[in-house]
């Protein structure tokens, strides 16, 4: 990292140039979160919905209460399911809030795990000196609902240094409450969950660490003999020197350009006993204190706060993982350049109807690994200034179909998926210049086809992931110099599912944050603050019920200025 006087800063995160600025304010040690927008607020807001209830009232079972984090050692609470509402439920719903204390500190990893299974995931938001940031998430966890049937112990992983590093006094301490709500269920409304949560960690029964391609996370899977649907549930997240991962470039570049390696492409990979199972594109998340801490006040970059699973389809394999054998399950991350960290829950449901389920993989086309193109067009000119672009892709095309004899007949399920990946990066570089743009788009087009069975249809899914970065530093002549930073950041997800009644949407979201800042630095290196702060999120869902849920935020020199309720989704 760079400090705000280096006469270059580069695609770098600035919480470190910045927190020079950050002056120590007394400890708030309760949560206090906003009960909802407030205009004028420079707390951390998104536009999304929440999750939505049942009309029930809930059994809530508190998880912890205002735990302080100033450390990096995990934080055990116990966990007893709820005695007034036992039995299956209708919906459980994960809640958190948290708190910062004003000062100086860099955004964390926030990750809670019960029994080793991830229930929530994501990233805290970065103080200031006179902005102490409280903030609420919240996560549908009813697919879980095999590991809160019984009592045990749980992990709140929220690592956190409080002390002096470099000379720099870090005094940010988060603090965070969590509960389950438990909704209960008739006879009629109860959940289809999973029967089987395995969680899929590193070795230390939370995230696992991969530095490199061939580094994976692994779990050794002892399955029932009726095993009928199998869906991994994963999370792989860019850490250190892979945060900035889509503004990468190839090695023999990235001296030249100022960047990190091994290109612009990540891509989770998932087998199954070695052989390779199913994909998962790892998402573009920008942190609070990433390129610019002010961009994302109060409105932090797409799923910041609150990460969300991408699911792989495994239930080819379900044959093959019911044969009473050990199998092992494994993630690894495609060109991993130090760090990405991995966690994954994988979902089993049974065949109630029988104790023992044969079966088998029919086809499976898909490749060990990606094969990326990568094309250079840099040119070395005057006053060692490299312009050009970098452009890198990636087209897999594969089927993978497998059958289970089941209670209720064959049931042969073909997973069918394109994933396209494409990176743009232009450049102009030299020693009083760092002029980056950015354009990437990353989609899945998913197609699920299952003959037999009370599942029996197709469901089609498409997956977007665009992202457009335009990044300038500039030198100016008398010393001083100035960033500017645009970025648009979306995340679009389309369900559709056809029975013999025909298409039907299951749901259709649209979540976009456009944001743009200026820094500026006097001669002498002082840092002058942001000028020009704009943000506006649009979130849309729409859904099978015909709900729709429509938002508009805008914010501007990190405070919100309005919100606007759409009137409906006729588009």
């Amino acid at each position: 990292m760079t400090t705000a006087s280096s006469p270059r800063v580069g695609l770098v995160r600035l919480a470190t140039a910045l927190s020079i600025t950050f002056a120590t304010a007394a400890l708030a040690q309760v949560v206090v979160v906003p009960p909802g927008p407030q205009i004028g607020s420079s707390n951390p807001i998104t536009a999304e919905l929440r999750v939505p209830r049942p009309h029930t009232h809930p059994c809530v079972v508190p998880l912890f209460e205002n735990l302080a984090f100033a450390d990096f050692t995990p934080k055990v609470f116990d966990y007893t399911p709820p005695s007034a509402c036992p039995g299956r439920w209708a919906k459980v719903v994960f809640t958190s809030d948290f708190t910062v204390t004003a000062g100086r500190q860099f955004d964390r990893t926030a990750a809670f795990y019960l029994g080793h299974a991830n229930i929530y995931y994501g990233t805290t938001a970065e103080p200031r000196a006179a902005l102490s940031p409280s903030w609420h998430v919240e996560r549908d966890v009813t697919d879980l609902t095999a590991i809160f049937k019984s009592a045990q112990t749980g992990e709140a992983n929220i690592g956190n240094f409080v002390g002096v590093s470099g000379g720099v006094t870090y005094d940010g301490i988060i603090y965070a409450n969590a509960a389950l709500e438990f909704y209960p269920a008739g006879d009629d409304d109860r959940a289809a969950v999973p029967d089987i949560v395995v969680p899929v960690n590193g070795a230390g029964g939370d995230a696992g660490t991969l530095n490199t391609t061939s580094d994976q996370i692994t779990q050794a899977l002892n399955l029932p003999t009726n095993v009928e649907r199998v869906y991994l549930d994963v999370i792989s997240q860019s850490q250190s020197a892979d945060e900035f991962w889509y503004f990468c470039v190839p090695n023999d570049q990235a001296s030249n350009l100022v960047s990190c390696g091994n290109t612009a492409f990540r891509e989770t990979e998932v087998s199954i006993d070695g052989q390779p199972a199913g994909v998962a594109p790892v998402y573009p998340w920008i942190y609070t204190g990433g390129i610019d801490p002010y961009l994302w006040e109060p409105v932090p970059g797409v799923q910041t706060l609150d990460f969300k699973p991408y699911r792989v389809d495994l239930t080819p394999f379900a044959g093959l993982l019911s044969d009473g054998n050990s199998h092992t399950v494994a993630v690894s991350v495609f060109n991993a350049n130090g760090y990405f960290l991995a966690t994954a829950n994988l979902l089993v449901f049974e065949d109630h109807g029988s104790r023992r389920v044969t079966g088998g993989v029919l086809r499976n086309t898909l490749s060990a690994a990606p094969s990326p193109t990568v094309t250079e067009d840099i040119t070395l000119g005057a006053d060692s200034t490299y312009t050009g672009t970098v452009t890198v892709g990636s087209k897999r095309r594969f089927e993978i179909s497998g059958y289970v004899n089941t209670s209720h007949g064959r049931v042969e399920t073909t997973v069918n998926e394109t994933v396209d990946f494409l990176s743009k990066q232009e450049f102009d570089v030299n020693s009083a210049t760092d002029i980056q743009n950015a354009q990437q788009s990353s989609t899945v087009d998913s197609r699920v086809t299952t003959h037999g069975g009370p599942d029996a249809g197709v469901v089609e899914k498409n997956f977007s992931y665009p992202l457009t970065i335009d990044y300038s530093f500039i030198v100016n002549s008398d010393g001083s110099f100035y960033q500017t930073v645009t970025s648009d950041q979306q995340d679009l997800v389309r369900e559709m599912r056809t029975t013999g009644d025909g298409p039907a949407l299951v749901s259709n979201e649209r979540n976009e944050v456009n944001a743009t800042d200026t820094l500026n630095w006097d001669a002498s290196g002082n840092f002058l603050g942001p000028a020009g702060s704009k943000t506006t999120q649009t979130y849309r869902l729409q859904n099978a019920r015909g709900y729709c849920f429509d938002r508009r935020l805008t914010a501007e020199a990190q405070k919100l200025t309005s919100v606007t309720d759409g009137p409906g989704c006729d588009d």
